[in-house]
């Protein structure tokens, strides 16, 4: 059974043009996943989300009956807190979801990189958004079969796209299983072919196992299995 996508009163999409709806901000803390992994990071996660994933770890951030715990924000307050937590030192922001995309976030990292940060942003590529070529990091994240979802590739090519050539761009696919590698290897090869950079990383793979992942890396011939095993 597939899950199902928000409705869209659900979606988190902010009502209030120039605020941003948001779950919560953190750090500074290392980044640990994807192209950036190793590097000091403040997230700022937003909420809302046009997905339901079977699998999600964030549901705080994405369901509508955690509502009462999200808060809307201006850039400056957004901003301010991030600034609060380094201690006034620019760093690399890192926008989360849910889904930031769905989230009006162009003139908070046009004000953020005047103050000097930089920005990256994850989303699963089914909304495109022209600030995403402000980005100094973009990480496009499709959903495997597992995650219950259909996969929109008409979104993650309208994100390529909007992306331009300004971020460093990278596709990241998390894999469980045996349909779910079969899935990244294929977008490994897509991802060589738009020339983005594959996100390597080896996230959890409990239901298929590491030794039988590598093996199967290895017998997929090198340069597409870069892009599946992250």
């Amino acid at each position: 059974m597939r899950a199902r996508l928000g409705n869209a009163e659900d979606l988190g999409r902010v009502s209030r043009m120039s605020e941003i709806r948001i779950s919560e901000i953190f750090g500074p803390t290392i980044q640990g996943e994807g192209p950036l992994i190793g590097t000091p990071t403040v997230f700022v996660r937003t909420a809302g989300c046009d997905y339901r994933c079977t699998w999600c770890d964030t549901l705080y951030a994405v369901l509508p009956e955690h509502r009462e715990g999200w808060r809307f924000m201006s850039n400056a307050a957004v901003l301010g807190e991030v600034n609060r937590l380094t201690g006034e030192r620019p760093i690399v922001v890192t926008l989360s979801g849910g889904n930031p995309a769905l989230q009006p976030l162009a003139d908070l990292i046009r004000l953020g990189r005047k103050q000097g940060h930089r920005f990256a942003l994850e989303t699963q590529g089914s909304v495109a958004q022209p600030w995403f070529s402000q980005l100094d990091s973009l990480v496009l994240s499709p959903k495997p079969p597992s995650s219950g979802i259909a996969m929109n590739l008409s979104g993650l090519t309208e994100c390529i796209k909007a992306a331009g050539e300004r971020p460093s761009t990278a596709l990241k696919i998390v894999v469980f299983d045996d349909e779910d590698f079969a899935f990244a290897g294929h977008f490994g090869a897509v991802s060589a072919a738009a020339g983005l950079s594959p996100a390597r990383q080896s996230d959890p793979a409990d239901r298929i196992g590491y030794a039988r992942l590598a093996r199967a890396a290895v017998s997929a011939g090198g340069q597409d299995a870069r892009g599946a095993l992250v």
